[in-house]
């Protein structure tokens, strides 16, 4: 196994070429930080002989000398030093100074009859010139000196101790221990990379025909979906140097130093052609260039770099740039066209069929009995993606050893679900019996209105047990068959059943609680979609009134309408859910019998399973046809 280090280097070097030794580091340091020090002393001396020393006029000298006053006096060339008796502390010593009017005999005469110690001037050898040039130029020359070596060392190197360096981490096939057998629910994303790497491979059949390699391919999709462990598995496949690093690694507070990494990193590169770098979160660095609002100068002189680098190497000699981004509507338009990033990649959420591949690829180190099925817990987890199944894989794990078995059964995976949707259950959160009643009713009535809608999903389960992700409880629906495209009439199913929990609580208690308010939310977003994005409204016919941004983040939409035609939406979306919230109330009402009696059975048992919902259902309902 080759081992690299950051800069890529497998020659018997030691990796050294244009970077300072370390202990070269160490000294220039050590230098200038004695300089420094040196310099804050000499800066410091200054400061407290200035506030512990005072000017006095030679008449005071005099008089405090005849008052006896004064303990000792220094006669300087330039002037005269006295001590004070009466200091202010022993760290704080004050003194007086003033000018020579008389000469240093009479000066010197003066103290010896007030009996006082003095001294006379003594001569110096050196002078007031070379003193500030031995304290202050000499100092500051030496420092420019040395920052000037580290600087030229640091050009030649890429970047001042090593900043501007490529901090690229480099794998080969046995360092990821990832390959495409790891990698499950993405047969296309697969299959376009298993062309790169046997490319890579094989080159000869490529070139024979007249194909070039693709120098790039941009991973787009949805947080979890597998982008990076997608690129692990090429780094596994590829078996050739792979330079993995995000893209926030080439961004410094220093302007510059971005684009000298991306220098560095494409050099690196073409030393161990053929290999793949990969960059995951690209959007840090290829954010679109806007002028409008101001720029950043370091991001986008890195962008620059980018760019050019990438129309630079030569494909011939096998480098292939692999980047993922979950933002690629915000990225410049001149990275994504063909000849940078020829390829884009859709790493989206994982089908049913997907959702079955996964599951067992994270299952196969887990042990499990006999009665898992792992087909009923994908068609349970419509729309989760990649990590969420690891995660409930691991959390049923989980739980079975805290019970105390040796194996993972159906029930832990189902409760694992509901833990990664609704979080745990909050054992310590006990509801009064009005509010266990009140929540009882509203959820049977979403339930309820599921069974009698045609349109609707089958119910799994109820449950009244409070969550930590703050549900008071919940129905879990299991659609029957995996769907890609929604009607009006299941969207209008899905809006009853929504406002049914709601509708349960004003029919039974007269009045109506705060437990709804995510249900309106979830109502209001399926209601306001219907009429500005799916043309279901028949007012506005097929006109889109709204616009997605971020479709694999938080798919926040933007208005594409002007104040008058907003308002009317409202008013559109507020007569699609009273039509709903009315039907609601009227189907519950005229099942007022089989409310009550689930809903008293629900608030008995906490929890019950489809099975029982339909069961109490049907009975029911078989009793009102006999009578």
């Amino acid at each position: 196994m080759d081992n690299f280090n950051n800069n890529g280097n497998r020659n018997g070097n030691g990796g050294n070429d244009g970077k300072m030794p370390k202990n070269t580091q160490t000294i220039i340091i050590l230098i200038i930080s004695g300089l420094i020090m040196v310099m804050l002393i000499s800066f410091m001396s200054n400061w407290m002989a200035n506030s512990t020393t005072k000017e006095i006029t030679y008449n005071e000298f005099l008089k405090k000398l005849e008052e006896g006053s004064i303990a000792s006096v220094q006669i300087q060339s330039d002037r005269i030093v006295a001590v004070p008796r009466a200091q202010l502390s022993n760290m704080m010593q004050l003194s007086y100074y003033t000018g020579i009017a008389e000469d240093i005999t009479t000066v010197s005469a003066r103290c010896e009859a007030a009996g006082i110690d003095y001294s006379a001037p003594v001569a110096k050898s050196s002078s007031v010139i070379l003193d500030f040039i031995m304290v202050w130029v000499l100092p500051i020359l030496l420092m420019y000196l040395v920052l000037g070596l580290v600087m030229r060392r640091a050009s030649r190197g890429g970047g001042m101790m090593g900043v501007g360096k490529s901090n690229a981490k480099v794998y080969v096939q046995k360092e990821t221990g990832v390959t495409f057998k790891d990698v499950a629910g993405q047969d296309e994303a697969k299959e376009s990379l298993t062309e790169i790497v046997d490319f890579l491979h094989n080159p000869q059949k490529y070139v024979k025909i007249g194909a070039k390699l693709p120098k790039g391919a941009l991973l787009v999709g949805p947080p979890g979906t597998g982008k990076t462990l997608l690129a692990k598995a090429v780094a596994g496949e590829a078996k050739v140097p792979f330079f993995s690093l995000a893209g926030s690694d080439f961004v410094e507070m220093f302007v510059g130093v971005g684009a000298s990494r991306v220098r560095d990193l494409f050099k690196q590169a073409q030393n161990n052609a053929p290999c793949i770098i990969f960059i995951d979160e690209i959007d840090a660095i290829g954010k679109t260039r806007d002028s409008r609002y101001g720029g950043n100068d370091e991001r986008e002189q890195t962008l620059n770099q980018l760019l050019a680098e990438m129309d630079g190497f030569d494909t011939s000699k096998g480098i292939f740039l692999l980047a993922a981004t979950n933002r690629p509507e915000i990225l410049d338009k001149a990275l994504l066209r063909p000849g940078r990033f020829d390829r884009r990649i859709i790493v989206d959420k994982p089908d049913l069929k997907g959702r079955k591949d996964v599951l067992r690829v994270h299952a196969k180190s887990v042990s499990l009995d006999e009665t898992v099925d792992l087909d009923e817990i994908a068609m349970a987890t419509s729309g989760a993606v990649g990590s969420d199944l690891a995660n409930m894989i691991n959390e049923a794990a989980i739980l079975a050893v805290k019970q105390g078995r040796t194996a993972v059964s159906q029930a832990d995976l189902f409760e694992s679900v509901e833990v990664v949707i609704a979080g745990k259950e909050k054992k310590d959160r006990i509801l009064g019996p009005q509010e266990k009643k009140t929540v009882a009713y509203h959820e049977v009535g979403h339930a309820l209105a599921t069974a009698l809608q045609k349109d609707a999903e089958p119910v799994q389960k109820i449950t009244i047990v409070p969550r930590t992700m703050g549900s008071l409880g919940y129905v879990m629906q299991v659609p029957e068959e995996e769907k890609y495209l929604m009607s009006r009439d299941e969207l209008e199913a899905r809006l009853v059943t929504l406002l049914a929990g709601r509708a349960s609580e004003e029919i039974v208690f007269g009045t109506i609680t705060t437990g709804a308010s995510n249900d309106i939310e979830k109502a209001t977003q399926i209601a306001r979609a219907m009429i500005t994005q799916y043309g279901m409204s028949e007012k506005f016919g097929l006109m889109s009134l709204e616009s997605v941004e971020n479709q694999y983040l938080d798919r926040r939409t933007v208005a594409n309408c002007g104040d008058a035609t907003a308002t009317e939406i409202d008013k559109e979306v507020m007569i699609l859910l009273r039509n709903a919230y009315e039907k609601a109330k009227g189907m519950l009402s005229e099942n007022r019998e089989v409310l009550d009696r689930i809903a008293g059975y629900l608030f008995e048992k906490e929890t019950i399973t489809g099975k029982e919902f339909m069961r109490i259902f049907r009975e029911v309902r078989g009793e009102e046809e006999k009578e």
